[in-house]
């Protein structure tokens, strides 16, 4: 898990005096975001999307879930999936991270991914008063199924005043 740079290149759909998003501008959104949406594909094919929290490290988006929450259960069947996050506005940038999933196992990744989600949510993790308090610890024991999308494609859309929509395509395997 390589924290590789995509290869960058700017949409048809963006002004005409509009520059392609830099990677580290799409990302310092990712990293400031609280809230994300993932879409998943049910087992009859339609689609599901909920929100959630996510951060990116080591390469890829990573989040929780419960194992018989949806989305869980969607992703043991098909692990392409999408995360969203943006402003909710005309202004700023939304971006939008496709990828497949898997659940992980390993420890020392468990406890990288939590040391950027607390680093990320704060208090909201790591404050007895916080709303996902002990969260941490469960996911690095291996009690709460932690996911890491590993990156296929991605775009920032920049909105008003100018348009831009980028997209950022990752080397395979």
């Amino acid at each position: 898990m390589s924290e590789s740079e995509p290869d960058t290149a700017l949409g048809p759909f963006s002004s005409p005096d509009a520059r392609a998003t830099p990677w580290a501008s799409a990302l310092a959104v990712i990293g400031e975001a609280e809230v994300f949406w993932i879409s998943t594909v049910r087992p009859d094919g339609r689609p599901h999307v909920t929100p959630l929290l996510a951060a990116w490290s080591l390469g890829g988006m990573y989040f929780t879930t419960g194992d018989q929450e949806r989305k869980a259960l969607n992703l043991d069947r098909n692990p392409r999936c999408a995360l969203t996050t943006g402003t909710h506005s005309l202004t700023g940038m939304d971006v939008v991270i496709e990828g497949v999933a898997s659940s992980v196992d390993g420890r020392a990744e468990r406890a990288q991914a939590v040391a950027e989600f607390e680093r990320k949510y704060g208090a909201h993790l790591t404050s007895p008063e916080g709303t996902w308090f002990g969260l941490g610890e469960a996911v690095v024991a291996g009690d709460v199924r932690l996911y890491r999308v590993a990156p296929t494609v991605g775009f920032a859309f920049g909105k008003l005043p100018r348009s831009s929509q980028t997209r950022y395509t990752w080397p395979s395997g």
